[in-house]
């Protein structure tokens, strides 16, 4: 049912989650994984100047490289596709690769914010199953061994 997977991650934990999900369904469905990273930066300040999110992006970066070799290495065809955007904008910037690249389906990860706090955070999550043009499987932080 799922042949096109793609995984939208930001080098979380929740994220690599996601991605546990991303490979079952893509090797069920014998198709490729598209790996989408966000870089999201700040709006100019008074200098000008816009700066990423993430003060430790460089890391990020090898990390979401190492997995997508890593899946490929293990069968199963990846590409990553890094993209560029402003705070707020990931969630638009995934769903335009998932449309152009034809994607079944969307994972990706949540934090486990509460659905107020997920709409007052503007959660990546969040929106894109608002916006995205196919299913998005949302995948919930490990229960705790008490509840």
């Amino acid at each position: 049912m799922y042949k096109k997977v793609l995984w939208a991650t930001d080098g979380s934990e929740a994220a690599d989650r996601a991605l546990e999900h991303a490979k079952a369904l893509a090797a069920e469905g014998g198709g490729p994984v598209t790996v989408v990273y966000c870089e999201e930066f700040t709006l100019p300040g008074k200098g000008g100047g816009r700066y990423p999110v993430h003060a430790n992006e460089d890391e990020l970066q090898e990390k979401i490289q190492r997995q997508v070799a890593e899946l490929s290495s293990n069968g199963t065809k990846a590409t990553l596709h890094t993209t560029r955007s402003r705070v707020g904008g990931a969630a638009h910037a995934i769903a335009e690769i998932a449309d152009q690249e034809h994607t079944d389906l969307i994972v990706v990860g949540t934090r486990g914010h509460t659905p107020i706090s997920g709409l007052l955070l503007g959660g990546v999550t969040q929106r894109l199953l608002h916006i995205a043009p196919c299913p998005v499987l949302a995948v919930p932080p490990e229960r705790s061994a008490d509840g």
